[in-house]
């Protein structure tokens, strides 16, 4: 659970967002990238750097956790490890493709290690272990994966 001043961070990014957007404020879901702290933070800055433009967790994990899956045009606090804001995002694209289908050119946009395919699969395995742990779902080769692209839209700071 956040802390009130990650709260009141999440808060001020947003007011600061549709204030320079000229749009009534509104709250906005708040999220870190990954399951832990370095990699949080590493996800974040290659997002604030611009090369992360894409996320994918399993479509299982949003069943599992009853989440409604993004859509085109979701605006995203995305904060650090801590819960402090950091950026907004707008999802440009979903698409839901089986592990196994991946493409390198995917795997590019994601933008993580050296944005090869092999590293995307090695990392996301490992991860997609780790997301579906505790749940009725085991990971498997054509599992399916929401493949959300995102473009940065507000940033407390660009790296």
């Amino acid at each position: 659970m956040a802390d009130n001043s990650q709260d009141l961070s999440v808060a001020q990014i947003c007011k600061r967002y549709f204030d320079e957007q000229g749009l009534p404020e509104r709250k906005l879901e708040s999220w870190h990238f990954c399951d832990n702290e370095v990699d949080a933070n590493a996800c974040l800055a290659l997002v604030l750097m611009g090369e992360k433009k894409a996320t994918s967790p399993s479509l299982w994990w949003y069943e599992a956790n009853d989440e409604a899956l993004p859509q085109a045009g979701d605006l995203n606090v995305v904060t650090n490890y801590k819960g402090e804001a950091q950026c907004i995002i707008k999802t440009t694209k979903v698409s839901v493709t089986p592990f196994n289908q991946i493409s390198e050119a995917y795997a590019q946009i994601e933008g993580e290690g050296d944005k090869s395919l092999a590293y995307w699969q090695r990392v996301h395995w490992a991860y997609y272990h780790r997301e579906l742990a505790g749940t009725a779902f085991v990971p498997k080769p054509d599992m399916p994966i929401v493949c959300e692209e995102f473009e940065v839209v507000f940033a407390l700071e660009k790296l």
